[in-house]
């Protein structure tokens, strides 16, 4: 069965997300799943993997592990051993445009889309979230040039036909997204700090770590721009959004 949990965003380190988390386990059906962290987006600061270990390893009960694709030269029959041990992958935030970059240049992308064929739970928060969507709606230019940076489109994996937009709750980001939805054919979803969104099969449900967080489905028709709140926790068809 094909799961995936898109997280908008939260503060993995202050358990933030942690009710999120608990169902990202949860989705293995394992009680000591083998959950392998990827922090490509955000440079792999040794810190970050500390942060997953405490959530995942010792707070959740996971065997983790970490896979660097910048600070390690690791071959692809090493690269792809990782990702087939685990029973789930969580993907950190970052640089979204330099992460699938990366991915790409080592085969990353395909093994991860290989691992959603076998059923392996896929997860992540910002960065982490956008890429298993066709699309995201990403501030990986801000790394780059801080003074003059925009949002920019960034190609994800494409396992779901929309485009994603995290953060939607800061720095007046919703409003950037609906400007950039105008002329977008598509459908837009967006999601609050602490809210999730949990694709199974062809199936999707809303959950949460922050009571007040929501989620959004943004759809352009005739020049007009609808947005209409997502607020189903019971799993309906993800067709629905489109």
């Amino acid at each position: 069965m094909k799961k995936v949990v898109a997280i908008g965003g939260g503060e993995i380190s202050k358990f933030e997300t942690l009710k999120i988390d608990e169902e990202i386990v949860k989705l293995t059906g394992k009680a000591n799943p083998k959950a392998l962290f990827i922090p490509t987006a955000s440079g792999e600061p040794e810190g970050y993997y500390e942060s997953f270990d405490l959530v995942y390893g010792k707070t959740l009960g996971c065997k983790t592990d970490v896979l660097f694709l910048i600070k390690d030269s690791l071959d692809r029959t090493l690269i792809e051993d990782k990702i087939l041990w685990a029973d789930l992958i969580y993907v950190g935030g970052g640089n979204t445009k330099r992460m699938m970059e990366i991915w790409r240049s080592k085969g990353v992308d395909k093994m991860l889309i290989d691992a959603y064929q076998r059923g392996t739970v896929l997860s992540g928060l910002s960065a982490g979230a956008i890429c298993w969507f066709k699309y995201g709606f990403s501030d990986s230019l801000r790394f780059q040039d801080v003074e003059t940076w925009s949002y920019i489109k960034v190609e994800g994996l494409g396992l779901f036909d929309a485009i994603l937009c995290p953060h939607l709750d800061e720095e007046n980001r919703r409003e950037y997204f609906e400007k950039f939805m105008m002329n977008f054919d598509g459908t837009g979803i967006g999601l609050e700090n602490g809210c999730a969104i949990e694709i199974i099969e062809d199936t999707f449900r809303i959950i949460k770590s922050f009571e007040n967080a929501h989620a959004y489905v943004f759809k352009r028709r005739r020049d007009k721009l609808f947005v209409e709140e997502i607020k189903n926790d019971d799993y309906l068809p993800f067709n629905l959004l489109s």
